[in-house]
């Protein structure tokens, strides 16, 4: 079974930058494009980005195009967040997944880790 931890998370003011972390238990992690969700309060989980096995060709959600980065370290079995420029939209709940059931941007994901908690005050 397959083990995600996201990590880096925190409080930070609006224009500050956070990387976040998710660090997989095996290397089987490496096998599987790795997407990153986002989840506000009262609100549905959102597709942030999503990166390939090869960490090639990543896609991002439009709001946080040129703002956001995503790649990983297959050495580290690690895939990273760089957001940049935050804003108070962007506080939520960050959550990487592994192993999609159906389309990239559905959360529907074999692995999930426990999340971040990201709070972006203006």
């Amino acid at each position: 079974q397959l083990h995600l931890a996201e990590s880096g998370g925190g409080l930070v003011q609006a224009g500050t930058s956070l990387r976040l972390s998710c660090v997989a238990s095996d290397s089987s992690f490496n096998n599987y494009g790795v997407t990153w969700f986002r989840q506000a309060p009262g609100k549905e989980r959102e597709f942030v980005a999503w990166i390939s096995r090869g960490g090639i060709s990543p896609v991002y959600e439009d709001s946080v195009k040129g703002r956001y980065t995503i790649w990983r370290e297959n050495a580290e079995n690690t895939v990273y967040l760089q957001t940049s420029a935050l804003r108070p939209e962007d506080t939520g709940v960050y959550y990487c997944a592994a192993g999609a059931i159906r389309g990239v941007r559905d959360p529907q994901y074999h692995y999930w880790g426990q999340g971040t908690q990201v709070t972006v005050s203006s």
